[in-house]
């Protein structure tokens, strides 16, 4: 049975210790479905979204690129990573379905799944933020790792 790698020997949560590991290359791909309510999806022009605040989708992606760089900021225990690449898409999908894929990518001692995790997050809650004027309808859905490869064990969805 697995168990939680952030806890010591007496339940204490504690940083896990990767010092011992070796450099992998490490990467994780992590998705993200935004939906929009039909008038926002409606002033989506080729494949953006111009709001008066900026381009949606482009603003989207930068914002998912710093937040990668800032996870071990955000999420307790997790180590800052000197991340080698991150690259977010956004793509207008069927059904008025947004759908955020980032990938993550370092080679170093642990893996980059939260990184991935917390890209897509960003750029869905940006999308939200900068259309929010225009509706409240819109939902966050399905933020999960899609695929992570490199360490101990590999994972595809």
């Amino acid at each position: 049975m697995a168990e939680f790698t952030h806890l010591d020997s007496t339940g204490k949560p504690t940083m896990v210790d990767v010092g011992d590991k070796s450099d992998t290359t490490r990467t994780a791909i992590a998705e993200a479905l935004v939906y929009l309510p039909e008038n926002v999806a409606q002033l989506i022009n080729g494949s953006e979204l111009h709001s008066a605040k900026g381009p949606v989708f482009q603003t989207a992606i930068i914002a998912g690129i710093q937040a990668a760089k800032k996870t071990s900021d955000l999420i307790p225990l997790c180590h800052p990573l000197a991340l080698t690449k991150v690259d977010v898409s956004i793509k207008m999908m069927e059904n008025q379905k947004v759908q955020i894929i980032s990938t993550a990518k370092l080679t170093g001692k642990t893996g980059v799944e939260m990184e991935a995790l917390t890209a897509c997050s960003v750029a869905a809650l940006t999308i939200y933020d900068m259309c929010k004027a225009l509706s409240h309808d819109i939902t966050i859905e399905h933020i999960r790792l899609l695929k992570k490869s490199g360490g101990k064990s590999d994972f595809e969805r």
